[in-house]
């Protein structure tokens, strides 16, 4: 992965206090607080941005909401002032989210090389290693998340949306867990080839659950950028740099398999949710329930691996720079979500391979092929090509949320905030 100013008073029965039960089926995802409103459920999808309310459902109790402001322009004529061909390359937003991008791929390049040396040290506990990200990221975002609400609608809050965030932190938790595993068993190259399977789950869970349609050219991009990573597949292959040998290939090939999978699920769920809510909210409760799965998990599995791992001032270090990492990529992707998708946050990680092969030169001792260079310019190739045909907005501008982004939050980096303000950036 994070508020208009008049309130319809065309709104469904009342069933209680903490939720209103619309006239037609509506797709809920968080409760509202009392005091919203709702637009009329027969009324037009072109109504005045000042009946639009700030996401299809909003918090109960705690302060009351911000209003959202109203749009400054409409989405069509955004695409009409500063549309054409090549839109959205010619504007910041993308370049931004561009170098964002890499910030993430290099940094998941610096916890895959942690998790290495930590497993070359004599310390593999996937469980243990990502407990401490959690409970920096519950620290930090929960809260502000109980600052903005208040105690109790923040409990209002998980007693109704709480088992969405339990599904997010879980996916993320195994996501986690089977890749830093992978590492006992595989190398640091081997294990990030496998992440090109994350994209293939990220477009068909968008397609078949947000009903995504993905132009021709985001397909071509995404094909230029897994060429890429073929590259690096055939130059591993020639010159057997893998990172050295691996206790079980072929095991720790399929814990890397299923730990892309989860972060293929975890990364489209993340970018529905902080589409409509706050980013505090998001990471505060992907923090919060994390947490509690991620500790149980390490008890239940961990404990004869703890007990053997080695404990010194480096592994310390070593895990203190892991949890750092991890907590600043936490905070930054929720913004790519929002700006881009989770496609193209995905195709970003890609480059992650050959960031790896230029730590691995100092560290692990590996070996540039030729190959490699040209590797990461089909896929930063592949970033152009993906937006080729994109219209001003790019994918900021959500599907699910309507034509104007009513459904949707307008904090940093989303398509509603740059309705709002159209000189912001991000």
């Amino acid at each position: 992965m994070s508020k208009v100013t008049h309130i319809n008073e065309d709104r469904a029965p009342v069933a209680d206090d903490f939720e209103v039960s619309p006239a037609t089926p509506v797709e809920r995802v968080t409760v509202r607080p009392k005091g919203s409103a709702y637009s009329s459920p027969g009324g037009s999808s072109g109504a005045s941005a000042s009946h639009s309310r700030h996401g299809d459902v909003e918090l109960v109790g705690g302060p009351a909401p911000e209003e959202q402001p109203p749009i400054q322009t409409t989405a069509q004529e955004l695409e009409r002032k500063k549309g054409g061909r090549f839109a959205f390359l010619k504007r910041p937003q993308f370049y931004v989210v561009l170098l964002l991008s890499q910030a993430l791929a290099v940094t998941q390049t610096g916890t895959n090389t942690l998790t290495t040396l930590l497993a070359m040290a004599g310390t593999s506990i996937p469980a243990f290693q990502s407990l401490f990200n959690y409970i920096l990221l519950a620290l930090i975002y929960t809260s502000i998340t109980v600052y903005k609400y208040g105690f109790k609608g923040w409990l209002r809050m998980i007693i109704k949306d709480g088992w969405k965030y339990f599904i997010l932190a879980f996916l993320d938790v195994q996501g986690n867990y089977f890749t830093v595993l992978a590492y006992r068993y595989t190398t640091i190259l081997s294990a990030q080839l496998i992440n090109f399977w994350a994209i293939a789950v990220v477009v068909v869970i968008s397609l078949v659950f947000l009903k995504v349609r993905y132009h021709i050219a985001q397909y071509a991009g995404i094909l230029v950028a897994c060429a890429g990573l073929g590259l690096l597949v055939a130059s591993d292959h020639i010159t057997g740099s893998n990172g050295g040998p691996a206790l079980n290939a072929v095991k720790g090939d399929l814990f890397a398999l299923v730990g892309a999978t989860c972060y293929g699920f975890s990364n489209v769920a993340e970018e529905f949710l902080v589409s409509k809510r706050p980013m505090y909210e998001v990471i505060g409760q992907l923090g919060f329930w994390g947490m509690f799965i991620n500790g149980v998990q390490a008890a239940i599995f961990d404990r004869s691996s703890f007990r053997s791992a080695t404990w010194n001032g480096q592994i310390a270090g070593y895990l203190v720079g892991y949890t750092l990492l991890l907590t600043w990529f936490y905070t930054a992707a929720p913004i790519i979500f929002r700006m881009a998708s989770a496609a193209f946050f995905n195709i970003g990680l890609l480059t992650g391979n050959f960031w790896g092969v230029i730590v691995g030169l100092k560290i692990f001792h590996l070996h540039i092929h030729y190959l490699y260079p040209i590797a990461f310019v089909l896929i930063i190739g592949g970033h152009f090509v993906y937006y080729g045909t994109e219209g001003v907005l790019g994918e900021a501008k959500k599907p699910w949320l309507g034509e104007n982004q009513e459904g949707g939050d307008d904090g940093l980096g989303t398509a509603r905030r740059q309705l709002e303000n159209p000189n912001v950036i991000v």
